[in-house]
């Protein structure tokens, strides 16, 4: 008699057959620029620790000293016992840094995306999202129950032309973007879609994961980067990447904040983030605030690989995230492997991802210049190997 969970190895098969197939890797020790996998020491180019804060001591203390005087975790949701003190800090320190009345905190990034999405808006409501979004966008959107639609990825044109179509016919209307885009680099045309926003009467929820301590002066985004803080909008964002921890959070207004402290699901229902985690990512805005240099040298490097690959097929980029576009998951999969024989970690990104194959390499403060010299020729040699130069 077959079973009913035949299937899922008829689709696993399927998986295997077009390339699409993921496995984890172990990685031994701490992230870094530099990393333990297979026995072997990696140049790193796969990790969202721009800022190399996830190794840094001051973090690392701090979510000792952390889970020294409150334990490993909060034991229970922020309304009933899991709220602390570190929890408000990191609120605050956190606000101030998107300059805005208040912020919330999340478990983690994909929670606050979901939470904040489905309870801004329902059924009668009707939402656009750019069509490279981060899945939490997606999902989140699709979870709400309102209508949603796509727009041609960062095309204010195809956004304008479809709130003229259907605005009207809906009570609530909502865009999402990312900012910084994980899986291309680009930076969505925010202050475009701002003025959209007005005119149309639109909410907007900006993802700012790949942007928070990247972007801007002080490191508070795109919002700052574009010169739009203090416009009305709803930021989420994560601690996860170059805050170097764990978690989400969203940055608004005071009744935004209030009002997804009693109804955002995913918040409400949820075990509070851990003393670790929030002591880590407090200590850590304070250092993405009082050591702008990192920053500096974080675009520095991208710009040194960006400079000396200028003849490749790179996708467009304004962030520390470049990718060299290739013609499909089998030729992606090669070069991350030719690139692994040579030292270097860039695992190769393909569909459903994406739409189309491509390997992704993300840059750190913490790269040395021979580490990124490693990678150009490493590139150039491949390229030149496979006469595609």
């Amino acid at each position: 008699m077959s079973s009913a969970y035949d299937w899922i190895e008829k689709a696993l098969d399927t998986i295997h057959r077009a390339d699409w197939y993921r496995q984890t890797r172990t990685i031994r020790g701490r992230s870094g620029a530099v990393i333990e996998l297979d026995g072997r020491s990696l140049i790193n180019f796969a990790s969202n620790d721009y800022l190399g804060l996830a190794a840094d001591e001051r973090t690392i203390e701090a979510a000792i000293e952390a889970t020294r005087v409150y334990g490993t975790g909060t034991t229970g949701s922020r309304l009933l016992s899991g709220h602390r003190d570190i929890h408000r800090d990191l609120e605050t320190a956190i606000a101030s840094l998107k300059q805005t009345d208040g912020a919330i905190v999340f478990s983690s990034g994909y929670l606050a995306n979901l939470g904040t999405i489905a309870c801004l808006v329902g059924r009668r409501d009707l939402i656009f999202g750019d069509k490279y979004n981060h899945s939490s966008l997606k999902n989140g959107a699709n979870l709400s129950g309102a209508t949603v639609r796509e727009y041609a990825h960062c095309n204010l044109e195809d956004l304008e032309r479809q709130l003229r179509e259907y605005r009207r016919e809906y009570r609530h209307c909502l865009i999402l973007t990312d900012t910084v885009f994980s899986m291309d680099g680009d930076l969505c045309p925010l202050e475009g879609l701002l003025d959209l926003a007005d005119i149309y009467k639109c909410m907007v929820l900006v993802d700012e994961a790949h942007a928070t301590g990247v972007m801007g002066e002080n490191g508070a985004g795109c919002v700052e980067y574009f010169g739009c803080t203090g416009r009305e909008l709803i930021q989420m964002g994560t601690l996860s990447k170059a805050l170097g921890g764990l978690g989400g959070y969203v940055a608004g207004s005071a009744k935004l904040i209030d009002f997804l402290r009693n109804r955002a699901a995913t918040w409400i229902y949820t075990t509070g983030l851990s003393p670790a985690d929030t002591a880590a990512a407090r200590r850590a805005i304070e250092i993405v605030r009082q050591e702008p240099d990192r920053r500096v040298l974080l675009h520095r490097n991208t710009e040194f690989v960006k400079n000396n690959l200028r003849d490749f097929n790179l996708l467009p980029s304004e962030s520390p995230i470049l990718c060299l576009a290739l013609s499909g998951p089998g030729e992606a999969l090669e070069w991350s492997r030719r690139l692994l024989d040579r030292g270097i970690f860039a695992p190769a990104i393909r569909p459903p991802t994406v739409p189309t194959s491509r390997l992704r390499f993300t840059f750190m403060a913490t790269h040395e210049p021979h580490h990124l010299q490693t990678l150009v020729d490493a590139i150039r040699e491949i390229a030149n190997g496979n006469g595609e130069l």
